[in-house]
């Protein structure tokens, strides 16, 4: 077994404790000045601390010290218990509420109204995010495919020739549930059991599923930084987890005695609370950022259907698995995870929102250049739109039957209309017949 990964920590033999007071007494500028490079603009971890430490009379150590005196003395304490028996906690820094509020804003209101997704095209962008989702999120997990031929394989409905094909398939169904049915019920174990069920269909043993893992399952959770392969993280026990997995369903229910707490914070937490007990032998990872779309669908966070966040995640998968690391081993610091993962949040949002308005400002101009004599319905308006965005694309019936969410009859008819009007050529390829740009289409864009 690969050895454990553990924080280098500081050397804090040498440090001062009398000059790290007298700084906090008698110099709130600097004192706020070492806090602050530390807290912002990214929450920081010694291993980066020490070379941004000031140059002001206090060792990169006793700065150190002096950051933790104060993410101690401000942190607030959450629901989730450690190992050790004490609680995770969190620094609310300043620039939350402004992303929080930035959140709301993108979800429902002036930057992101729901108006602004046409009626017509909502299901494609919904069968969008889902689709980019559901490969992301697997492959963050080890599956190894492309992303082309991943969105293939949902699309034309082939079956799952190996175990990362399936892992995506299973992934792309638990996100169509959590959408279309899950998201108006409550967490529950049998919930639970459900979703990692669907997940880990045929690609782990039946024994495995409905049941949290045990003791004798000996499950630890490895990783690769940098060139090496390491143990990051040993789950607690069967008895913390089966006592732990209990108080996290009631906290991600709301039972009526809980104070507010901001649902993106929530779901964050959540999140993580997943991840840190690990209730299965695989699919954990899977399952975390599932429930964290499902707690979002649940309260009304509609455009977290459009909107996939491992795809952002998976730019950056080490800093993601190391957003777990420090809070696990700087004492038991839960800010590390949660500003990753809401900066995430805001940057998927951000690229979703300007997908949109990259699509409405081409389509629109494609409208005008579409001839006014043929109703095309928006369907087949949107494969086009998609077509001269790029001239290589190609679908089948089964694709536009999927993205779209209506019978291979109807899907049929609209690729028989677009042929006959010259936009699309189709080609047998295998078992099925492909369907792609005519060179009349092309020249729309040209």
């Amino acid at each position: 077994m690969p050895t454990s990964y553990l924080l280098e920590k500081p050397d804090e033999s040498g440090v001062d404790v009398s000059k790290i007071i007298d700084l906090m007494k008698n110099d709130s500028e600097q004192y706020k000045k070492i806090v602050q490079s530390a807290n912002e603009p990214s929450y920081i971890y010694w291993d980066k601390f020490r070379h941004k430490a000031q140059p002001d009379g206090l060792s990169a150590e006793e700065q150190w010290t002096l950051v933790s005196l104060f993410r101690d003395i401000s942190s607030t304490e959450t629901p989730i218990k450690a190992k050790n028996g004490n609680f995770f906690k969190w620094l609310r820094l300043p620039s939350i509420d402004e992303y929080l509020h930035e959140i709301d804003m993108l979800v429902g209101g002036q930057i992101f109204p729901k108006s602004k997704v046409p009626t017509g095209n909502r299901e494609m962008y919904i069968t969008r995010g889902v689709i980019e989702e559901a490969i992301a999120s697997s492959q963050l997990e080890g599956a190894h495919t492309t992303r082309a031929v991943a969105k293939k394989l949902i699309l034309e409905k082939r079956k799952p020739r190996n175990e990362s094909e399936q892992m995506i398939v299973n992934n792309y169904r638990a996100m169509v549930a959590l959408e279309e049915e899950f998201k108006s019920r409550p967490l529950s174990q049998e919930l639970l059991y459900e979703l990692h069920s669907m997940l880990t269909d045929g690609t782990v043993d039946e024994s495995e599923q409905k049941r949290f893992r045990n003791n004798k399952d000996e499950i630890v959770v490895q990783g690769n930084i940098g060139n090496e392969t390491y143990v990051t993280h040993v789950p607690p026990n069967e008895e913390f987890l089966n006592a732990e997995i209990y108080k996290l369903i009631a906290y991600a229910n709301g039972e009526p005695d809980q104070k507010f707490v901001h649902p993106i914070i929530k779901a964050i937490f959540i999140h993580f609370w997943i991840g840190y007990l690990h209730p299965f032998t695989d699919g954990n990872g899977r399952l975390a950022r599932a429930i964290f779309y499902w707690y979002l669908l649940k309260n009304d966070y509609w455009a977290f259907t459009y909107i996939p966040i491992s795809t952002i995640i998976k730019r950056s998968p080490i800093q993601y698995a190391m957003a777990y690391i420090y809070s696990e081993q700087d004492r038991n610091d839960l800010t590390y995870f949660f500003d990753y993962n809401l900066k995430k949040v805001i940057q998927a949002m951000k690229e979703f929102n300007e997908y949109i308005s990259r699509q409405f400002t081409q389509n629109h101009q494609i409208d005008q250049i579409l001839s006014k004599n043929q109703s095309l319905n928006e369907r087949q308006k949107q494969l086009l739109y998609y077509f001269i965005s790029d001239t290589e694309a190609s679908t089948t019936t089964s694709s536009h039957s999927t993205i779209n969410k209506i019978s291979r009859q109807t899907a049929t008819k609209d690729l028989k209309e677009l042929k006959k009007y010259g936009y699309v050529a189709s080609q047998r390829a295998g078992k099925f017949i492909k369907f792609f740009p005519t060179e009349q289409l092309k020249k729309i864009v040209s």
